[in-house]
């Protein structure tokens, strides 16, 4: 694989906290990870596995102890979060996290159109953004184009993590962040974000990793997925390996994992 092809690179990237304290934590060891343009990774583990810690990582939560990081050619190892926000969406677990609920639908979609762009007094939308964030409002198929007035705390979690997604997705970053962003929302509501997350995903042929702990989503969502087992990556599925899988298989994989913990 050539660098051109690679969106996220992770190079020996390691992250201990509280070092040398009765509570350390190794939470990642010698991480590397090549993610291509258009892959569509779910991540799973048990409690404490680093799921959300990759995730961090990535984001620029923390900078690593060792190890680089590279977003589409740019090394953004020290860079800290604010900087990284032009290249890198996340859409969080809480639908609060992500959209300002005092605010209405379209002016949090105004903002989420202008990250990354240089701030200014002026704050307003143009009648060809209401259009377009309009038509974009209309493509997730939950009547939200009419609801542009309101106040996004109005509204109910499954229909502010649909428009948390649009606004992680608006501007196509280079890496879109899923922190189990379904895991709060009932069965029906998850699923039905889950296949708007899908959608986007292969529309805009976005560069996704989706966290998640429903075995069956990381199986049927995606074209690669990987183990996290104490901050080290496990096994790394492709799709064809992904179709040989069940949840009963991932689940006795698991177990096997903190079977080992005790053994050693």
């Amino acid at each position: 694989m050539t660098n051109q092809e690679a969106m996220l690179t992770m190079s020996h990237v390691s992250k201990t906290f509280y070092p040398g304290s009765p509570n350390q934590v190794n939470a990642l060891q010698d991480v590397n990870l090549t993610v291509r343009q258009g892959d569509f990774i779910t991540l799973v583990g048990g409690n404490g596995a680093g799921k959300s810690t990759l995730l961090n990582a990535i984001s620029g939560n923390f900078l690593p102890d060792t190890g680089d990081i590279i977003v589409n050619g740019q090394n953004v190892t020290f860079l800290k979060e604010d900087k990284r926000a032009p290249y890198i969406s996340r859409v969080f677990q809480d639908p609060k996290m992500g959209t300002a609920p005092r605010m209405t639908v379209q002016e949090n979609l105004s903002l989420a159109y202008r990250r990354g762009q240089k701030r200014t007094l002026r704050f307003g939308t143009s009648q060809e953004e209401k259009v377009f964030f309009k038509e974009e409002l209309k493509k997730l198929g939950l009547g939200l184009e009419n609801r542009m007035g309101s106040e996004i705390g109005l509204l109910s979690g499954g229909q502010r993590q649909a428009i948390a997604l649009l606004m992680a997705t608006m501007k196509r970053p280079d890496i879109l962040l899923l922190d189990e962003h379904t895991a709060a929302l009932d069965p029906k509501t998850a699923k039905l974000v889950l296949e708007l997350t899908n959608q986007q995903v292969i529309d805009n042929n976005l560069t996704s990793i989706m966290i998640t702990h429903n075995l069956q989503d990381a199986i049927q969502y995606g074209n690669r997925m990987l183990v996290l087992h104490h901050g080290q990556i496990m096994k790394d599925y492709d799709s064809e390996m992904k179709k040989t899988l069940t949840p009963e298989k991932i689940f006795a994989e698991l177990q096997e994992l903190s079977i080992q913990d005790i053994l050693v």
